[in-house]
């Protein structure tokens, strides 16, 4: 089936107890056993698994391209799950530029627990050959990257990671499957934030994990999704299911969007730089069109002339576009990252991130002109 139809009928069935096609939320923690003690029908405790939870999973795995995927009740709790296959003395590689929640994770969680990581500049191979080692047991790549929107090669840096015995996990957040299937292309694993496009309208919070195969990484994300207990509620996996039945309209219009503004920061004489890899100027262009099939995905982030300052004035000026963090929703965000990000940013100071919404792309840019004087 297409990405569209998947979407719709992945894990969305039509109840056989009163045909509702609409899919029921079963709030209920606990389900009966059957007289022998076992569980005939499936459930036991919602920590372990939910009527709401599976199919959810299931369309979250169909859409990726993948044999399972495991739901949690944030993007953070998504990226710790695959951090939880590592042991002590194992390394990691790690963007320098990337979602600094996740830089966060490798600093103050897993160094102390004896798991040691290099941060690379991932849109340079060599750096990438450079970082391993035989400790080496997992190669996390963010592409377009968060939020200078850099492309990582996949394909190439799967290949040199499963040549040193290390596996390859891929956030897939910014692109979603709309536009990057990274199983395809050789990652072991998919990371999602469902917070942000999945759940696709800012009231929602949820992460996935997504593997190729059932068995081996698929048992152990299963195994600590059960024992950790960090899933998402019914009522999530119900708003986050709905959501994807127009992921793909959603993101085909945001990404349209993207495109137009990103053209017309391009050209304004107040922005000194665009970070867009639609752009054929993007360092990273020529990957991006042979690894997103068909689109560039609907963030983009700009330097302000002037610097920080400038920056905040020009932010304080939108009128369309929200002062606020996260980004994937139907309305238009603006956000200065490095003041978010903290003392380890390598975010430009005169940065600003656009999430671009589902708004007019003329009202958008109209707004953007007005800001930028």
């Amino acid at each position: 089936m297409k990405f569209e139809t998947l979407s719709v009928h992945a894990g969305r069935d039509v109840e056989r107890a009163t045909g509702a096609v609409a899919p029921p939320i079963q709030l209920s923690t606990t389900y009966e056993r059957d007289i022998d003690g076992e569980w005939s029908r499936g459930f036991s405790y919602s920590r372990a698994d939910n009527p709401g939870r599976r199919p959810l999973e299931e369309c979250i795995a169909a859409l990726e391209g993948g044999e399972d995927a495991t739901a949690y009740g944030s993007g953070s709790a998504a990226s710790m799950a695959v951090f939880s296959l590592l042991r002590p003395g194992e390394h990691v590689i790690a963007p320098i530029e990337s979602y600094h929640g996740t830089a966060k994770q490798l600093r103050d969680v897993l160094m102390p627990m004896g798991v040691t990581h290099t941060f690379v500049d991932m849109t340079r191979v060599d750096a990438v050959r450079e970082a391993l080692r035989k400790e080496t047991r997992l190669v996390w790549i963010e592409t377009p990257s968060n939020p200078m929107l850099n492309i990582s090669d996949i394909e190439t840096i799967a290949e040199l990671a499963h040549g040193r015995g290390a596996m390859v996990c891929c956030d897939n957040t910014f692109a979603t499957p709309v536009w990057q299937r990274p199983l395809e292309l050789g990652a072991d694993l998919v990371m999602h934030s469902s917070t942000k496009y999945f759940g696709g309208h800012s009231d929602v919070m949820g992460g996935a994990v997504v593997t190729r195969d059932r068995g081996g990484l698929s048992d152990k994300l299963r195994d600590y999704q059960q024992t950790v207990g960090s899933v998402p509620s019914p009522f999530d996996c119900w708003l986050i299911r709905r959501s994807l039945t127009t992921l793909s309209c959603r993101v085909r219009a945001q990404t349209h969007n993207a495109s137009r503004i990103a053209g017309f920061l391009q050209s304004h004489k107040n922005v000194e730089r665009v970070f867009y890899p639609g752009l054929d100027t993007h360092p990273g262009h020529a990957i991006a069109q042979r690894q997103m099939k068909g689109g560039f995905g609907a963030m983009l982030s700009f330097n302000v002339r002037g610097g920080r300052d400038a920056a905040f004035a020009v932010a304080a000026k939108m009128q369309l576009f929200i002062r606020a963090t996260s980004l994937g929703g139907v309305e238009s965000l603006v956000e200065h990252r490095a003041s978010v990000e903290g003392p380890h940013t390598v975010t430009p100071q005169n940065l600003l991130r656009l999430s671009v919404g589902l708004e007019s792309a003329e009202d958008l840019i109209a707004d953007l002109d007005q800001a930028l004087g």
